[in-house]
């Protein structure tokens, strides 16, 4: 079989596609072929509300049983695609199957990165899907000690959520402040002080030297200095890559991701979108790739009008959230190492301001905390 739409990547980015489609009165076969076996689910509640057992599996799910039947759809789901054949117009699956496309969207995502020498210890954990929150909160109702290594907004959510549930928390990161890469140093400073008032040991500008293990169960991380923290379960948030391992050899341009054009075209009638994307920004031409929920929905659905039909062009805008303890930080735009800060509403005492970011005294970020009306102001007034 044919499909008229084959959609690779079954979650946010795959779905949003095959429902655009639908919305824009596309009627042709679609098919949707996903590597777990659950139905598609959102993941930034993972870290938060499923980790911490607040939710179950129904409650992260995007849509139910009878919302993707009246989608007519083909959903292939626990089916991971193994290879691509541009020329033949197929995609080669794990079963053996090979489905042949009309229009293919490839939407696989994200893979975290491991410690290598590290995958085979017990209590060494990543989270990414579903089945590795389900793993790793069942490692954490019997732990006494977590280690989280990278303090990116993954591991600060993590740390979170495992303090929030009563447990010993230690946080490592080679920079000297969490999230450093994403709001700035001002910002990190703030949130090392408030993980270290929820009690999180911080170990910034720290490096991991080595494991322990007792009989092939982690007991210890090593910490530069000579320092020895004690661990039942170790979190490592160091990281993801795009999944674009079975496409080399494929004729796609794989770079940092899958490389797109300013429409989102990869190759002869094959489409990207989500955090495995690198689209081209139609204004400065360079590829940009957006590890974030709004960017796969907004890039989903600009395919699926692409597909049918449109002409214009998408331009990637940089936009995430996260929530620890009792803040919701947002951040919209850029956030370069060198960007000059200041502070335009509320104050750092108050837990609730909204900062601006500069380059060249150009704005080129703004960064809200505890102020979720303010920063979307300030957002439309520099950024817009």
């Amino acid at each position: 079989m044919t499909a008229d739409v084959l959609v690779v990547g079954a979650s946010v980015g795959g779905l949003t596609t095959v429902e655009a489609l639908r919305a824009r009165g596309f009627r042709g076969t679609v098919q949707v072929v996903g590597a777990e076996r659950h139905l598609p689910y959102d993941r930034p509640p993972l870290s938060k509300k499923v980790l911490s057992g607040a939710w179950g599996e129904e409650q992260v799910r995007l849509r139910g049983q009878q919302e993707l039947e009246a989608l007519n759809a083909e959903f292939l789901l626990g089916r991971r695609a193994v290879r691509l054949d541009v020329e033949a117009h197929t995609v080669a699956l794990d079963d053996g199957r090979t489905l042949g496309y009309g229009q293919l969207v490839l939407a696989t995502g994200l893979m975290p990165r491991t410690l290598p020498g590290a995958e085979s210890l017990r209590g060494v954990r990543v989270l990414r899907t579903l089945e590795d929150c389900s793993e790793l909160r069942a490692e954490l109702l019997t732990a006494r000690n977590v280690v989280v290594i990278g303090a990116g907004v993954l591991g600060c959510e993590i740390a979170a959520t495992a303090r929030q549930m009563g447990l010993h928390v230690s946080l490592i990161d080679p920079s000297p402040v969490p999230m450093l890469r994403q709001t700035g140093a001002d910002v990190g400073r703030l949130l090392s002080m408030l993980h270290a008032e929820q009690g999180v040991r911080m170990f910034m500008s720290s490096g991991i030297t080595d494991l322990t293990d007792d009989k092939g169960r982690v007991t210890a991380v090593a910490v530069d200095g000579g320092g020895t923290i004690p661990a039942d379960v170790v979190v490592v948030t160091i990281g993801c890559t795009p999944a674009t391992d079975w496409l080399i050899g494929s004729g796609l341009t794989l770079s940092n991701g899958i490389v797109c054009d300013e429409r989102g075209c990869a190759g002869a009638d094959v489409h990207a979108v989500g955090d495995v994307a690198r689209w081209a920004n139609p204004v400065t031409g360079d590829g940009i790739r957006l590890e974030n929920r709004t960017n796969a929905v907004q890039q989903a659905r600009f395919v699926a009008a692409a597909i049918t039909g449109a002409h214009d062009s998408y331009q990637p805008f940089p936009y995430f959230w996260t929530d620890q303890y009792d803040i919701r930080m947002q951040v919209y735009g850029s956030l370069p190492a060198d960007a000059d800060f200041q502070l335009i509403e509320g104050t750092a005492e108050s837990r609730r301001f909204v900062m601006l970011a500069e380059k060249d005294g150009q704005p080129v970020g703004v960064i809200g905390w505890n102020s979720a009306k303010a920063v979307v102001a300030a957002k439309n007034a520099y950024l817009s």
